[in-house]
């Protein structure tokens, strides 16, 4: 197996069995939108970024609240949860053009949740033929784009078109 270098995992992979608290709440303590990759707050959630995405444009949104159930969710959270899905869906749209999406959750560790008690919802672009084959034969994934040039691509965007629902 060839390796290639990945050094923005180094700081998560050295720390992950000692992190305590959320990754999602901490973010939002960090005071820094652009240092935590929060792409939008609305009035209950947020957009962020995810931080080891499939794909250019992998984003996540999540309640600010730290919720494990999504089911006992109030109708206010739950709507404005749909309607940051159709907006990160435009703006992903304007900015990526892809083919189409992945949308989901995945609750419960099972499920294969990697934050168990804050769910969210990812938004995952894609394109025909983005699943190379560098993971099937070299166990590697091998993303275009860094974090913070995706974040310097789509933040504007959500800013301008965010507003434009409010």
């Amino acid at each position: 197996m060839r390796y290639i270098s990945a050094p923005w995992r180094d700081a998560y992979v050295r720390t992950v069995h000692t992190m305590k608290g959320c990754v999602l709440c901490r973010a939002l303590k960090i005071g820094d939108d652009r240092k935590a990759r929060i792409l939008y707050r609305g009035r209950t959630c947020f957009i962020v970024l995810n931080k080891y995405p499939y794909v250019p444009g992998h984003l996540m949104i999540a309640p600010f609240r730290h919720l494990a159930v999504f089911e006992r969710s109030n109708e206010r959270l739950s709507a404005e949860l749909a309607d940051l899905l159709k907006l990160s869906l435009r703006v992903l749209k304007k900015t990526y053009a892809p083919q189409g999406f992945n949308i989901g959750m995945n609750l419960g560790r099972s499920a294969g949740a990697g934050v168990v008690d804050h769910y969210h919802l990812h938004v995952v672009p894609r394109w025909t033929g983005d699943s190379n084959f560098m993971p099937i034969v070299s166990r590697a994934k091998v993303v275009l784009e860094d974090l913070d040039t995706t974040f310097s691509r789509l933040v504007p965007h959500f800013q301008r078109m965010g507003r434009k629902g409010r």
